[in-house]
């Protein structure tokens, strides 16, 4: 950047512009002074003019109130003359020493001031005593008094009036000024603005129409266009730097393209890549089988790279072998030859075996007759060979590769790429592995409960139907006819009760959520129930204000109804059954009947004898509720569950 050397103070624009400007407010602000100055002598000139007017008013009041009381003495005229006469008296001083304030004050001229000392004193000399005259005296005396006073008040009156005059002769003259001063404030706006006007343009408007104009050029591509340099302020230097700017750009204009060139192609590989990745990620987010997701990774990265062939494998960690999963080009026999082969025998094995990314170069590898891996590679006629690892957080789980038929090469950009891509394809895999794990947990568990609700059904029946025959074939072998008549009905019993079981889970086992509408599903069960046992039973849903369960989470609830209902019909012996929902931002459902009941405080210790009950706990603990059973012997039963709306939104 060029040095420029400083500008001196009365050069710089800034200092001409202040200097001015400056110069201008200062005679503004005299013209403005003047004018106020004057403007306030004139409102005070008038204001001493209504005052000085005043007194004649009040000396004619004076002489009235006088006349008045000397006709009807003590009618209180007297009071009345002398507060006009401090009235006048008052008003007299105001006048003599004015009221800034109001304002309120006499031309500072000697005729006026002098004029208005006369009046004052023959006011006190003459017209004051006389009125007190008037006052004092008594009988005749005080019409002589009166007849005196009366005399001198027109005189007064005369004077009053000739100061007056003088007053506003002197406001006249003052106008005059004020309109003068008025006049020449405006000569002086319309002359600054123009001063002014010519001075912005001198020193701002031309210049910068000036380097306007040379910039409109440059913008042209114009680069040979040059400013002149006819000063040292600001501009001066703005034009200096304007043509050292336009040399620099003549310079560098040559080499704009090819950046330009160079930039955009980056900017398209970064596309690229980005591209790449949201595609990768979203496809491998899919929910598919493993090998159309891998071939589908795979065709990406071929396209992608250029690539005339690649595979992807996994690693076998208990066999210690690489597993070919998909692979694109690769001859057949090359693809059989390496379906599954131990690690380390061949390119791909060597490179899980090191567990980093490892590129090839065959042409540069002299044929090994122990490496039939390279011998297979070239032999297909692959020049590069390039592995990159697949990885689930920091899990090894394979490799993959892509195969040239030319040289080629990876910058750690490429390489830093393809990685992250494996452990997209990583993280992929490990989903696909964790939800199948997920699956055959969910199917244990399921099992788990279906053999409990077996155990607790169908095992106990056919256990009493054992023990009932056993007790038939005694009978029959010590010739009890008559006993074992008597047990035949309770087999039937046994055998009808078991297969209302049988038939109650197959029922179960097929119950689906064939819509999202959970209470519909319950009011379903809660219809079938009435239907299977004949008793009453009702089913209320209140609120539909909370947050929806997912699927598996109703297929829960469902299944923990039917356990309550099918406990109901086997021991509560029951004529009235009510299934009440309240959904609103909590979850609650209750079961409820008139039942023989039992103390629920002892089921606990009973877990053998009551593995429906352990059932229903376990499948409300998978949705994370609470569930509760309250009951009392000859009370009924009441089983509730409750699920709070922060494990909703968890849901």
């Amino acid at each position: 950047m060029p040095d420029y050397p400083p500008i001196p103070v009365r050069l710089r624009l800034s200092t001409r512009i202040a200097g001015a400007l400056v110069g201008f407010l200062l005679l503004a602000l005299a013209a403005i002074g003047a004018t106020l100055w004057l403007s306030w002598q004139l409102e005070g000139a008038g204001a001493a003019i209504n005052e000085t007017g005043s007194l004649r008013r009040h000396e004619y009041r004076l002489a009235m109130l006088l006349g008045r009381d000397v006709h009807t003495p003590g009618a209180g005229f007297d009071q009345a003359a002398r507060r006009q006469i401090a009235l006048i008296d008052s008003t007299l001083v105001l006048i003599a020493r004015g009221d800034p304030q109001r304002p309120l004050g006499l031309p500072p001229t000697a005729a006026v001031r002098t004029s208005f000392d006369l009046l004052a004193q023959r006011w006190h000399r003459d017209m004051r005593p006389l009125a007190q005259q008037v006052l004092a005296a008594q009988g005749a005396d005080r019409v002589t008094a009166l007849r005196r006073f009366l005399a001198g008040t027109d005189a007064y009156v005369a004077r009053i009036d000739e100061v007056v005059q003088l007053i506003e002769r002197d406001n006249e003259v003052r106008t005059f000024w004020l309109r003068s001063s008025q006049l020449a404030l405006m000569a002086l706006a319309v002359g600054g603005t123009v001063v002014l006007v010519y001075m912005m343009f001198s020193l701002i408007v031309a210049p910068v129409e000036r380097l306007h104009a040379g910039l409109r050029s440059m913008a042209d591509t114009e680069f040979g266009v040059r400013l002149d340099v006819d000063g040292k302020d600001e501009f001066g230097q703005l034009a200096a730097g304007f043509n050292q700017m336009a040399d620099r750009l003549q310079q560098f204009y040559g080499e704009l393209e090819r950046k330009v060139r160079d930039k955009t192609a980056a900017l398209e590989e970064q596309n690229r890549e980005l591209a790449l990745l949201y595609d990768s990620a979203a496809f491998l987010q899919r929910r598919q089988p493993l090998e159309p997701m891998c071939e589908g990774f795979l065709e990406r990265i071929v396209r992608y790279f250029g690539a005339d062939a690649g595979s992807v494998r996994l690693v076998d960690s208990g066999s210690d072998k690489v597993h070919l999963v998909v692979q694109q080009g690769l001859s057949e026999a090359m693809a059989e030859a390496e379906r599954c082969m131990p690690v380390g025998d061949c390119l791909c094995g060597e490179a899980a075996q090191r567990k980093e990314a490892v590129v090839h170069w065959l042409g540069s590898m002299p044929p090994l007759p122990t490496s039939p891996a390279v011998s297979q590679c070239a032999a297909d006629g692959f020049v590069t060979v390039s592995v990159f690892q697949i990885f689930a957080q920091d899990q090894h789980l394979g490799v993959f590769s892509l195969h040239f038929r030319s040289e080629r090469h990876f910058d750690a950009h490429g390489t830093a790429l393809l990685d992250t891509l494996g452990r997209l394809l990583g993280t992929a895999i490990e989903n696909i592995r964790l939800a199948a794990r997920e699956r055959e947990m969910a199917i244990s568990e399921e099992r788990n409960m279906v053999a409990r609700g077996l155990h607790d059904s169908i095992a106990q029946g056919l256990n009493f139907l054992n023990l009932q025959v056993q007790m038939l074939e005694a009978s029959l072998r010590n010739g009890q006819q008559q006993e074992a008549a008597e047990i035949v009905p309770a087999l039937r019993a046994g055998v009808k009760e078991s297969y209302e079981d049988v038939r109650e889970l197959l029922q179960n086992f097929r119950s689906r959520l064939e819509e999202e509408d959970l209470n519909g599903a319950l009011r379903k069960a809660v219809r079938k129930f009435r239907d299977q046992t004949g008793h009453e039973a009702s089913f209320v849903a209140e609120g539909s204000g909370g947050p929806p369960f997912a699927r598996q989470e109703q297929l829960q609830i469902l299944f923990i109804v039917q356990e309550a209902l099918s406990n109901i019909r086997k021991h509560a012996r029951a004529d009235s059954v009510l299934v009440r929902v309240r959904d609103g931002q909590d979850f609650s459902l209750s079961i409820s009947d008139n039942g023989v009941g039992f103390d629920s405080s002892l089921a606990s210790d009973a877990a053998g004898e009551h593995v429906g009950l352990h059932i229903m706990h376990e499948r409300a603990r998978h949705i994370h509720a609470d569930l509760a059973i309250e009951s009392r012997p000859g009370a009924g039963t009441t089983v509730s569950l409750h699920v709070p709306s922060a494990q909703r939104r968890l849901a």
